[in-house]
């Protein structure tokens, strides 16, 4: 048990996210919810999905990011991700 805390505390989590294996595991789990109509469950692996690559493309998460451009574009993709979790969760029904 030790060794599993210990590896919890010492990871990042965008090591875990590009790993191959958590990216095939979320597909998967995200197409299948798709075809069961869990719709909480593929949005909340949207959102994750989406905030990280929003994230990682806008240099936030590497410490680059100024108030200029890339703040702004982080900014706006995390708006954008908002909106159509809003759209899907509450005013889209099914």
């Amino acid at each position: 048990m030790r060794a599993i805390l210990d590896f919890l505390v010492e990871t990042r989590i965008l090591e875990i996210a590009v790993d191959p294996r958590v990216v095939f595991a979320a597909a998967a789990l995200f197409l299948f919810s798709l075809f069961m109509k869990w719709r909480i469950v593929a949005l909340s692996i949207f959102a994750a999905g989406a905030l990280l690559a929003v994230a990682r493309y806008s240099q936030v998460i590497e410490g680059k990011a100024a108030l200029g451009g890339n703040m702004l574009v982080f900014i706006l993709g995390t708006l954008v991700v908002s909106v159509i979790l809003i759209y899907f969760l509450f005013i889209r029904g099914d």
